[in-house]
């Protein structure tokens, strides 16, 4: 109660001395510097447990532990989440978009912390996954809840959560740019100059926490550009990855709807975690994020996906290594979406940069093994990895600058170019939605329609009418007229002893028998009653809600709960407060 009372004190008095715009870049200073070391603190963990783990193993040959961590690390987030959160962790940046469009862009405060812990149990033991989407949902959350506490609108409360978002994409990858990009083609879509300026602020200050924290670029690339006899070859690269970016999403919603259907916890973590650990068995390089694997690519060590496997005897076989990445391709999806949907924590963010690696691997690598033509292998390592994000995260911006930012490849602008819009159309034709945005779609809830996003904030029960004078079957026409007379509605609820609603009276449908008086004690309510075109129930989705006032014809419409009469919702009073967000939505908080 006293740090409420001092926040409610300390709002009082910046509203006296400070002005909006000047506190929003405050606030955005304070997001940035949270985020960004809630970011760094997530991979200084994981490193460690990393480092611990590879202490446990032995050196030269594999270990079967690496099997193991896996399924110790699933069961471990799973544990945290049952005990902790109740069985529900919301992860991803799907949940993220979720609360944009349909809770106000409110999120949980537990997950200023819950993301990290979890995703640092999956990962840190050797889950396939990354750790982007889950910095992703913590740094959300600590804009969205800095915002509640200092009291600021929905619009502000959205800004600081995009501040969040980029501060911590930037921090964890050594990347603002990216960070800013990634927040405006994923998380807000509508965006002004004025606007863009806190999230400059916040993405800035989560950089330079990171530059003086965790120095380091992620991957090295030594490349001397780009020749033009490649062209062709970087636009095939480019159609490939559209296609490689279907199947990761496809595959990943298949295998995540698998699990998803398992209603045992525990159960499900062991299942997916012994499945994992097989796996990596056969295939070591999908263990963890697979940034050492991609690292090694560009350095030219590709005999080292072969390395800790059952087939080290053939590491000198060319054929046989581009075999065993392109299968690595195929699979990795498989074990990402099996870490995710068996409780565990993480993100496709990784995988697809990992995904795309190996692709350009295996496509620069067969063209020159073929004698085709000289590619630089390297090169198309990096382009891949840009279009498989630009198709998996439909995000061509955020990929071409990431991805130029983390290697240092700022020479292969046009290669990144060509690769990431030729992946992004292709994939956006075969799958319309991202796999961020497929579940949002399948709601109605995407961000970038403003009438359905709109819609969708406005609570049913938010919106019940109550004052409507109830009757019950076995009421007398009299007892209905007495009570016609004390009311101001046109509707009349037939509630039966339980509470539940058996049918409405309409006074337009009485008005003749109400004057003849001889029926007053002869003629029940049961005998007047009619059915409602619908009934709705108080959690429906509001768009659903219209889509039934539409096909219905109606203006009013009862609403129960539990199986209970609790009143009426008109569609003029939804109008009347979707009229009130549309205002609230499309208000500046940068002015």
């Amino acid at each position: 109660m006293q740090a409420n009372e001092k926040i409610k004190r300390f709002n009082e008095w910046r509203h006296r001395h400070i002005t909006n715009r000047s506190f929003l870049i405050i606030a955005s200073i304070i997001v940035g510097i949270v985020a960004g070391l809630a970011a760094i603190v997530l991979k200084t963990v994981v490193h460690h447990i990393q480092q611990l783990l590879e202490f446990i193993l032995e050196d030269e040959k594999f270990n079967f532990l690496l099997v193991v961590f896996p399924l110790v690390g699933i069961l471990l987030t799973v544990y945290y989440v049952q005990k902790f959160r109740k069985g529900k962790i919301g992860r991803g940046v799907s949940n993220l978009l979720i609360s944009i469009a349909k809770r106000s862009s409110n999120i949980e405060r537990d997950k200023t912390y819950s993301q990290l812990i979890t995703s640092a149990l999956t990962i840190g033991f050797g889950g396939s996954a990354g750790l982007e989407a889950p910095i992703v949902v913590t740094g959300a959350a600590i804009g969205s809840n800095a915002a509640k506490a200092f009291g600021m609108s929905y619009q502000e409360r959205t800004l600081l959560l995009a501040c969040g978002v980029s501060a911590g994409i930037a921090a964890i990858f050594n990347s603002p740019i990216a960070g800013v990009l990634f927040a405006v083609e994923v998380i807000i879509y509508e965006i002004s100059i004025p606007t863009f300026i806190p999230l400059l602020i916040a993405t800035a200050t989560a950089s330079v926490l990171s530059n003086l924290l965790y120095k380091g670029q992620l991957f090295f690339l030594i490349t001397s550009g780009w020749h033009m006899n490649a062209i062709v070859f970087y636009i095939v690269l480019g159609v490939v990855m559209g296609l490689m970016s279907v199947y990761v999403t496809r595959t990943s919603i298949f295998v995540e709807g698998i699990f998803k259907s398992k209603k045992k916890p525990y159960l499900k973590g062991i299942i997916g975690g012994i499945a994992l650990g097989v796996m990596i068995f056969f295939l070591p390089p999908l263990y963890g994020e697979g940034y050492n694997s991609i690292e090694n690519l560009l350095g030219g060590n590709y005999q080292s996906l072969l390395d800790n496997s059952l087939f080290t005897g053939f590491a000198h076989n060319a054929w046989f290594i581009v075999l065993i990445a392109a299968i690595i391709v195929l699979v990795k999806i498989i074990a990402t979406s099996i870490t995710i949907g068996a409780g565990g924590n993480g993100g496709v963010f990784a995988p697809s940069l990992f995904i795309g690696a190996l692709t350009g691997f295996v496509f620069a690598r067969i063209v020159n093994l073929l004698g085709i033509i000289e590619l630089t292998e390297a090169n198309f390592i990096v382009a891949a990895m840009a279009g498989a994000l630009s198709g998996v995260v439909r995000a061509p911006l955020t990929a071409i600058f990431l991805i130029a930012e983390i290697t240092g490849g700022y020479v292969l602008f046009v290669p990144l170019m060509i690769v990431s819009s030729l992946s992004y159309l292709i994939a956006r034709h075969f799958e319309p939605h991202s796999i961020y945005t497929r579940k949002l779609a399948e709601s109605g809830l995407l961000k970038h329609d403003k009438d359905k996003s709109v819609l969708n904030r406005i609570k049913l029960k938010s919106v019940v009418e109550t004052d409507f004078v109830t009757v019950k079957p076995n009421d007398t026409l009299g007892e209905l007229v007495d009570k016609i007379a004390h009311s101001k509605r046109n509707i009349f609820p037939v509630v039966d002893e339980y509470g539940k609603l058996s049918g409405i009276v309409l006074l337009d449908n009485i008005r003749e028998i109400m004057f003849h008086h001889e029926r007053y004690d002869t003629t029940l309510v049961k005998d007047l009653m009619t059915l409602p075109p619908v009934t709705l129930k108080s959690d429906e989705e509001m768009l659903h809600v219209m889509k039934l006032f539409d096909n219905h014809n109606s203006w009013n419409l009862p609403v129960t709960e539990n199986g209970k009469y609790i009143g009426f919702v008109s569609k003029s009073t939804i109008f009347t407060r979707y009229r009130s967000l549309l205002i609230k939505h499309s208000e500046q908080p940068f002015t």
